[in-house]
């Protein structure tokens, strides 16, 4: 284990991945190898970061004040969070392994835990900020998606798949991902239980249910809005668990699907409107101004779909741009965030401003550059859709007279549209 190696080895992966995925792919390697020479290293900052801020710093709960994990049970958590993550590496090179000949790829099981491991890189450095307070998830969001992004750039140099094919490629195993870490995370919530705490388990389980009950939250408040969602996540893994063990692949399917819905933040699967359901809310005209173009789409996977319409509109002088998409799988988290989670910002500069706030139950953002004339206006519609006029204009004014133009409530009136409870 050469500690230099390693750090020179993340650097150049998030510096210049670019170069440096041709000579990954080329060095002659093990199993054992990335493991000992880089995964067991650098997969550590998580669960560290996660026990620093848990079990010493501690973490704000907002209006539920402070809290701080006792030091023995931080350690445990560090530690099994730790192995998991271990096991989630060799398990998502598996996916990718067994996902190759389909995307034009070729099987390499060393290869396929390159492309894991090294994609891993950006999120696991940016992991550190978790111990920054307010910020740190949002640096390490960022690690995360740019992982994503060392993903589809190394898989054409590791599985040999034709570059054209690796966006697929990587969405299809980063979908397939996203389900073996709810699974881990429930594993590690199984162990959790097992050695007798939950720190809010009384809240927020189903499975900790006692002769004395437990405690609930007022309904409508953003704590009854979590603890449903975590009732959901439950039943779904539990629909897993029960699946798995009939051995019937068809039910394994539907409650992969059922789990990752659940995940996303509903407890129902949602067909995105089609097209033509969507063009007639991008009207001929915005402002005043002619439609110079438009396109409007649908597009899933793995029965998750989301649709999107845009245009653009100028008058020579002036040009703005409109965006309407149906987050039809992901509306559940979508009315979470707009109903409960309580986002919001205020932000001022030399120039101008930005905001984001609830008006009307919705989520608004709003932003404004007095040097550029240029702004954007956008809110969510229906705990569904998400509605955005961005451009040059004479003021904000103009934006959001704009958006008020368009047929919102024709809108919000089809929020029902193609739900079908799971």
């Amino acid at each position: 284990m050469d500690a230099n190696k390693i750090i020179a080895r993340a650097k150049a992966m998030i510096a210049a991945p670019r170069s440096e995925w041709p000579n990954v792919a080329a060095e002659p390697d093990t199993v054992g190898g990335l493991y000992t020479n880089y995964i067991i290293i650098l997969a550590a900052i998580p669960p560290l970061a996660t026990f620093i801020k848990s079990s010493l710093l501690g973490t704000s709960l907002g209006l539920f004040g402070s809290f701080r994990l006792p030091m023995g049970w931080g350690v445990e958590q560090m530690i099994i969070q730790y192995v998991l993550s271990l096991v989630g590496v060799f398990i998502g090179a598996l996916v990718v392994d067994a996902l190759a000949p389909s995307f034009g790829g070729e099987k390499n099981q060393v290869q396929a835990l390159k492309v894991v491991a090294y994609g891993y890189t950006a999120y696991w450095v940016a992991s550190i900020a978790y111990i920054v307070p307010a910020l740190g998830w949002l640096v390490a969001l960022l690690g995360a998606l740019y992982s994503i992004y060392l993903l589809n750039m190394g898989l054409p140099f590791t599985m040999k798949c034709p570059p054209e094919k690796s966006i697929g490629y990587t969405a299809v195993t980063i979908i397939v991902m996203i389900v073996i870490w709810i699974v881990i995370g429930f594993a590690v919530a199984a162990v959790q239980r097992m050695s007798g705490y939950n720190p809010l388990g009384a809240a927020f389980s189903t499975s900790m249910r006692d002769s004395r009950g437990r405690g609930n939250f007022a309904p409508g408040s953003a704590g009854a809005a979590l603890q449903s969602y975590a009732d959901n996540l439950q039943k779904a893994s539990q629909q897993m668990q029960a699946a798995q063990k009939s051995g019937d692949t068809n039910a394994q399917g539907a409650a992969a699907g059922a789990l990752l819905g659940a995940a996303l933040g509903g407890n129902s699967k949602v067909e995105a409107l089609a097209p033509d359901r969507l063009k007639p809310f991008i009207p001929d005209t915005l402002a005043g101004m002619p439609r110079k173009s438009i396109q409007v789409s649908r597009n899933g996977a793995l029965g998750m779909q989301m649709s999107t319409g845009t245009a653009s509109y100028s008058d020579g002088q002036h040009t703005l741009n409109l965006e309407v998409v149906d987050t039809a799988s992901l509306k559940g988290l979508v009315g979470f965030a707009a109903g409960y989670a309580g986002t919001e910002q205020d932000t001022e500069t030399d120039t101008g401003y930005e905001k984001i706030y609830k008006s009307g139950g919705q989520l608004v953002h709003e932003k404004w550059d007095n040097r550029s004339a240029y702004g954007e206006y956008g809110t969510v519609v229906g705990d569904r859709f998400s509605v955005k006029v961005s451009g040059n204009a004479s003021s904000i004014a103009d934006l959001k007279s704009a958006v008020a133009s368009l047929d919102l409530s024709g809108l919000a009136a089809l929020k029902g549209e193609g739900v079908q409870s799971n």
